[in-house]
């Protein structure tokens, strides 16, 4: 498991994000939704983040720009996701099932994320 945070670009504002592979989804703060592309789920649900347990009932779209790539996830909303150790508030948690569609390599050792692996085109079998 790993966490790194970076500011990536969404819809021209830079964002503080922590990736995390230990978290499968992405989350992002209700006030970062602004005008991302939202659904309303039939059914909320519930994820426990740093030992707290949070509701949510709607996800988005995000496009983003990560070390000048361009990207995209579904994200759930969630009110807050918490602050670093620097007590900065992180907006967004890039998790797993994302790093793995965009290549992105977790670099503890380092404190940065990898996009060598970025994909050229998607192949699917």
């Amino acid at each position: 498991m790993g966490r790194i945070k970076k500011t990536i670009i969404i819809e021209g504002r830079p964002t503080w994000t922590l990736f995390d592979s230990g978290a499968r989804n992405t989350y992002i703060i209700s006030d970062m939704v602004g005008s991302l592309p939202e659904k309303t789920l039939a059914q909320g649900e519930k994820v426990t983040l740093g030992g707290k347990i949070h509701q949510f009932d709607r996800i988005c779209i995000i496009t983003a720009l990560i070390e000048g790539k361009p990207v995209w996830t579904d994200a759930c909303v969630i009110d807050e996701i918490g602050k670093d150790e620097d007590e900065r508030r992180i907006e967004v948690l890039w998790g797993a099932l994302a790093m793995q569609r965009w290549g992105i390599v977790l670099m503890p050792e380092k404190e940065d994320i990898d996009m060598s692996h970025y994909p050229k085109e998607f192949v699917e079998f």
